[in-house]
C-alpha cells in the first residue's frame, strides 16, 4: 500500500531523482529564478525554503548540511541570500504558473525567490 507516499517519482529510480532535484536546487541558488514543470517546481520548493531557514541561522553543522545538499559554491550564495530573508518568517519562494510546453505540453512554471 502507497499510504503516507505523496512524493512524486518523475519516472526515475531513487538516486536519479535526487540528483535531478539537488541540480535543480542548486540552479535555483544560482540563478535566482527558474523555468521548469510545475511538479517539479512544486518538489523542489520545500526542500530549498528548508534550506534557506537553515541558512538563517548559519551554525557550523548548518552550513554544513547546506554544502552536502547543494554544493559549496551554491552554499555560499544561499547563505548570502538567507541574510536577506533574516526577518521573514518563510515563504521565500513564488511559484507563477506558464503556459504549457510546447513539445508536450506540460505543464510549466515559474520558481524564484520572493
Amino acid at each position: 500500500m502507497r499510504h503516507g507516499n505523496v512524493n512524486r517519482k518523475f519516472g526515475r529510480e531513487t538516486n536519479q531523482r535526487r540528483a535531478l532535484l539537488r541540480s535543480l536546487c542548486r540552479s535555483l541558488v544560482l540563478r535566482g529564478k527558474i523555468e521548469t514543470s510545475e511538479a517539479k517546481a512544486k518538489e523542489i520548493r520545500p526542500m530549498v525554503e528548508k534550506m534557506l531557514t537553515r541558512g538563517k541561522n548559519a551554525t557550523l553543522a548548518n552550513r554544513r548540511a547546506i554544502i552536502s545538499e547543494i554544493g559549496e559554491s551554491a552554499a555560499k550564495k544561499l547563505l548570502k541570500t538567507a541574510e536577506d530573508y533574516n526577518k521573514r518568517a518563510g515563504g521565500y519562494l513564488r511559484i507563477v504558473k506558464m503556459g504549457p510546453r510546447k513539445g508536450d505540453a506540460a505543464k510549466m512554471a515559474l520558481i524564484e525567490f520572493v
